[in-house]
């Protein structure tokens, strides 16, 4: 019986491409907010001079990028991007929208290394590259795939966790 110990929640469905960018955008909202927490916390304790407690909130930030971030990128990037990026229309913007996972991996590889003052402009510019590359998927690639009647927004984030939250 190998599935006993299989998680006990369904995969999230969606009706149809409206609920679905719903989701996402609630999803992201959350994100957002707790990214650019966790960056000002790391911020405060590196403005108030606190060593230990700027380690910690560095810690706080990397365990989120790693465990939330960089993974919900990552998700985006098969069946999601995928299919705009298969249409001469949306095709450079999603080439940028990859291009900018790049920026914010890069970015999170060196906070890991960065203390101080340096770990604090790290923690912001990821706070705020992710929330320009939010608003570009928001506002411009996800409403032209829902807008699309060849592809489908629903089907592409369907079971994806990452990308809509449970």
């Amino acid at each position: 019986m190998a599935h006993d110990n299989a998680p006990a929640h369904q995969h999230r469905a969606f009706s149809d491409d409206r609920e679905a960018l719903s989701a996402i955008e609630e999803h992201h909202g959350q994100m957002l907010r707790r990214g650019s927490a966790l960056a000002d916390a790391l911020v405060a304790a590196v403005a108030a001079g606190d060593a230990g407690a700027a380690y910690d909130e560095k810690a706080n930030l990397v365990g989120w990028c790693e465990d939330e971030l960089i993974p919900h990128a990552v998700a985006e990037e098969g069946p999601l991007y995928g299919q705009a990026r298969q249409t001469a229309e949306a095709h450079l913007l999603v080439e940028g929208m990859l291009l900018d996972h790049q920026t914010i991996i890069g970015l999170v590889e060196e906070l890991r290394e960065a203390e101080g003052a340096r770990a604090a402009a790290l923690g912001t510019a990821i706070a705020r590259a992710f929330a320009l590359h939010l608003r570009k998927e928001n506002e411009l690639l996800f409403p032209f795939i829902a807008a699309n009647p060849a592809l489908s927004l629903a089907e592409a984030v369907a079971g994806l966790e990452a990308l809509v939250g449970e």
